[in-house]
């Protein structure tokens, strides 16, 4: 699919809000004001960005399509999650020695993207509205099994399935049409008034916003199934809004968009260092904007050529870019000598 400003603007400015989130995190319990931040980023975040993931997905079932599938998510998966152990053992973290099955801080998402796509094998074939229904049930039902957790990412591999499959279904049209006037102007309101609301309201606890454990856990298995309801349609309205305001202009960063994948994987590394040494501290609008500026160049950093090339043997299990700068360099020695 040919590649919209649009659409690598709204992946950029969402995973800069998830390197912001997870940066920010240690500050919410003591300040009213970052708790109402990093909950209104988090109601919609994770569930565009795989609203995204789904829109560029193929529904494929071919033995090529899912070796390829694997060397792309599960390979990297297994290398960072014994990359993760050894470096949380270097800074002293004391969870650091996760199994294999059970993915270290934001690796999850790799797994759940690979399941995701198999999944998307069997619901491509059923009619839309019957499947993201049917997907949206199973999200609320698994909440119900306190078997099914983190291990292997089971739990948010369900529960954020719906979003997957709604991106898979819909597009471009869609899309331009919440964009319209009418539409913009609702989803400005609807996300001001989220934001008072959270600013306002008793604290939520934000373990429903991350989808990873079940409703006896969080302490509501009455309501658990109603209060995941009115989170997917949260995360829903707040995607087609956010989705409604992203930009469709090419910038001189638009380009980064394109490179998402390596700052996911590799911002957990400067994240955690913060974090352990709890160098995170928000108590004025000037620290905030510092840290706000800092993650911003944490993302440009991580999606710069030299990361890139430096991290892709690990990443995509592949060299070219290694390879096309030492064919580089031997040209331009080869040059220099004639």
């Amino acid at each position: 699919m040919k590649r919209e400003a649009l659409f690598d603007n709204a992946k950029l400015i969402l995973i800069f809000l998830v390197v912001f989130g997870h940066m920010v995190q240690p500050t919410t319990d003591g300040s009213r004001e970052m708790y109402t931040i990093y909950t209104w980023i988090y109601t919609f975040h994770m569930p565009a960005f795989i609203f995204l993931a789904g829109f560029f997905a193929k529904a494929s079932g071919n033995k090529d399509y899912i070796i390829n599938l694997a060397k792309k998510l599960i390979l990297p998966y297994i290398i960072f999650q014994f990359v993760f152990t050894a470096y949380f053992l270097f800074i002293g973290k004391d969870d650091w020695l996760n199994a294999p099955f059970y993915p270290h801080w934001s690796l999850w998402f790799l797994f759940s993207l690979f399941c995701w796509h198999i999944l998307l094998i069997l619901f491509s074939k059923i009619s839309p509205w019957i499947g993201i229904a049917a997907a949206v049930a199973i999200g609320v039902i698994v909440g119900y099994a306190d078997s099914i957790d983190q291990t292997f990412s089971l739990s948010r591999t369900f529960v954020f399935f719906p979003f997957f499959l709604a991106g898979y279904w819909l597009t471009k049209d869609h899309v331009k049409k919440w964009r319209s006037a009418v539409p913009r102007a609702a989803s400005l309101v609807f996300m001001i008034a989220l934001g008072v609301i959270i600013a306002l309201a008793p604290e939520f606890n934000s373990d429903w916003l991350l989808g990873s454990k079940s409703y006896a856990t969080m302490g509501a298995i009455e309501l658990g199934g109603l209060i995941r309801f009115g989170v997917y349609l949260i995360g829903a309205l707040m995607t087609m809004s956010v989705l409604a305001w992203i930009p469709n202009k090419h910038f001189s960063f638009t380009p980064l968009g394109g490179q998402t994948l390596y700052v996911y994987l590799l911002h957990g590394f400067i994240v955690q260092l913060f974090r352990q040494y709890g160098w995170v501290e928000i108590n004025s609008v000037l620290d905030f904007t510092v840290y706000f500026v800092l993650c911003g160049f944490i993302v440009y950093l991580l999606s710069t050529s030299t990361i890139r090339t430096l991290t892709q043997p690990l990443i995509e299990g592949r060299s070219a870019l290694l390879r096309k700068q030492f064919t580089n360099m031997n040209d331009s020695n080869r040059y220099r000598t004639n």
